[in-house]
């Protein structure tokens, strides 16, 4: 217990670094960013003395250091700021985004777990035959292909051509739960990539699990074979696959970005997309804030998880 505390700790001061890190990075990245939301407010023939106006009016006039500094110090009480075009709370923002980005991504793992799993673990118990082969060739061919163009593919033909589901969100409204049809072509864009990486990670973990001496050595002593894959080898084969998992959440919540856009789904990729249009710098700032820390708190579960099903990889990490 005391080797695992004091992993806990070094990985906790590891991951406030990293934050601290990313919270640096991304305010001198917008700054870089060119214009500003002044600019943006000013309209089509911008006069200098109104973007002066509202530069004093919004604070940006102010040094780049000071405001770096009211925005760290608004970070650690949980203030993320406002919006510089609408004046709301960047976290009204986040609140408004995040129920449809968190659906599709709890949908998604809902069928990723056991679907990856499932074929995972059957292509291990077939391995070297067909089975294999052919489930091997599709998660291949599939995860080649990159999202926005696998998403085209089925609107153009599940949508659009057979005409079986909507193509977008548009005319649902943001109660996307009442109309579950919308949702069925991004969770299947979503799931397409994880489900392939992860059922081959299982895979390769279940045939080392199986090829191992404790499984041998349980067959010579007649315990099932059903009660050996899933009793024995497979919560060993899962630890590889619990690390890629938390990236797969943290992907899913943070780079739904190009699904959501695709079908027009207003979760937090339609929230950044409309910030990266109005130059509205804190609700940029914010959004990358929070996804930081998501993927810090998500690693950091998944090696423990990995810590605790290997203690002895844990420690030398």
């Amino acid at each position: 217990m005391t080797g695992l505390r004091s992993w806990l700790i070094r990985r906790l001061l590891l991951g406030a670094g990293q934050t601290a890190a990313v919270v640096l990075l991304v305010f001198a990245l917008t700054e870089a960013l060119p214009g500003d939301a002044a600019v943006a407010l000013a309209g089509d023939q911008p006069d200098p003395a109104r973007i002066a106006a509202i530069r004093e009016a919004m604070h940006l006039d102010r040094p780049a250091a000071e405001r770096l500094g009211a925005w760290a110090a608004g970070l650690l009480h949980g203030d993320l700021g406002s919006s510089l075009v609408s004046g709301r709370p960047v976290s009204s923002y986040l609140a408004d985004g995040f129920g449809p980005t968190l659906l599709l991504a709890a949908l998604t793992l809902l069928l990723l777990v056991p679907l990856a799993g499932g074929l995972g673990v059957l292509a291990a118990r077939y391995e070297g035959r067909f089975v294999d082969r052919l489930i091997s060739a599709v998660t291949l061919g599939v995860y080649a292909v990159p999202e926005f163009a696998f998403g085209v593919l089925l609107v153009t033909v599940v949508a659009l051509h057979l005409g079986w589901l909507p193509p977008t969100a548009v005319g649902y409204g943001g109660e996307l739960l009442a109309h579950p049809a919308v949702l069925v072509l991004p969770v299947l864009v979503l799931l397409s990539r994880p489900v392939c990486s992860l059922a081959r990670l299982v895979r390769a973990g279940m045939i080392d699990a199986l090829a191992a001496p404790y499984s041998a050595h349980a067959r010579r002593y007649g315990i099932p074979g059903v009660r050996i894959r899933y009793a024995h080898a497979l919560p060993n084969a899962l630890a590889p696959a619990a690390q890629q998992l938390a990236r797969t959440v943290d992907w899913l919540l943070c780079g739904v970005i190009v699904v959501e856009a695709l079908f027009v789904i207003p979760g937090l990729g339609t929230v950044l997309m409309n910030a990266v249009a109005e130059r509205d710098v804190p609700v940029l700032q914010g959004l990358a804030v929070v996804f930081a820390g998501t993927a810090v708190v998500l690693n950091l579960a998944a090696d423990t998880v990995v810590f605790r099903c290997t203690p002895r990889a844990g420690v030398a990490a």
